[in-house]
């Protein structure tokens, strides 16, 4: 049997008017504090628009300094004028992406990097194209690509000012997603061949969509005792480069060894097993020889 609970007559109860005073005073109190935070909110808000633009705006934060990085063939004035970049400028108001994007359209600039400091010195770090090869295509001007194999500029001899570096031929542009690129087993081949290591000689690479590649070398594989000196072609296909190279210096020496009289004038590598060269007498330029080895 359950005890009937009493009132405590300790604690006298709340009448219902008091509880409906108690809630309303609540929510009083809510909408007050509401009301603070918002206007909290909005003055901070303002302060710090106030403070953005006295920082962004102010002359004392003009850029001081400009430190370029990275650069070996472009100038800084150059960088200076593509960024539109001035003293006059603040340096917190400059948007760092964009200044990027401008200079990585210089066809030198690989890619660009800018940061600024408290000191108001802006600072650019620049990645240069390295040119690995000239492209030649028929009715267009030579083409530089990059160690990517990467297309990046028009070749002008009298502003790049590249020394010994291959020519290539027989290849064509495509057009991949708007973007002018060099593609296909023959290509690749090529860029395979440049990767080796082995074409610090080379003075020409010709390609052929059914032979794969040929090489001008210059005329390293010919002894000291000739007479004279030119470039050797050397047909090497489509791999196995190095040992086809390594073959091509044995050869030469066994040439040089036994027929001290003749030049190799060229090498069919494509097939490693079976190779065939054309030598001449150097004093007869006339009269070749061709023999397989």
């Amino acid at each position: 049997m359950s005890k009937k609970i009493k009132a405590n007559r300790y604690k006298p109860e709340a009448k219902e008017g008091e509880t409906l005073k108690s809630d309303s005073g609540s929510i009083i109190d809510f909408c007050i504090k509401f009301i603070m935070t918002a206007a909290f909110i909005s003055i901070l808000s303002l302060a710090s628009i106030f403070v953005y633009d006295f920082i962004t705006q102010s002359d004392f934060f003009n850029i001081k300094k400009v430190e370029i990085s990275g650069t070996k063939r472009i100038f800084k004035d150059d960088i200076l004028k593509l960024a539109n970049l001035t003293c006059d400028e603040n340096i917190f108001g400059l948007n760092l992406f964009a200044i990027e994007k401008l200079i990585a359209s210089h066809p030198w600039v690989q890619s660009a990097h800018a940061r600024r400091n408290l000191s108001s010195v802006l600072s650019i770090s620049i990645i240069e194209q390295k040119p690995l090869a000239i492209v030649k295509i028929e009715n267009l001007a030579g083409i530089l690509i990059n160690t990517q194999g990467q297309p990046f500029k028009e070749y002008d001899p009298l502003k790049d000012h590249l020394k010994n570096l291959p020519v290539i031929t027989g290849l064509n542009l495509t057009n991949t997603n708007n973007q002018y690129m060099f593609n296909g087993t023959l290509f690749n081949s090529i860029m395979n061949f440049l990767q080796t290591g082995e074409s610090d000689n080379i003075r020409q690479i010709n390609g052929d969509d059914r032979t794969g590649i040929t090489i001008e070398t210059n005329d390293i594989y010919n002894g000291l005792s000739s007479y004279e000196k030119g470039t050797v072609q050397i047909r090497l296909g489509f791999n196995n480069f190095k040992a086809k190279l390594k073959k091509a210096k044995k050869i030469s020496g066994y040439i040089d060894k036994n027929f001290p009289a003749r030049t190799i004038c060229a090498m069919d590598l494509f097939n490693i097993e079976k190779v065939f060269i054309k030598t001449k007498i150097a004093d007869a330029l006339h009269n070749n020889l061709e023999k397989g080895v």
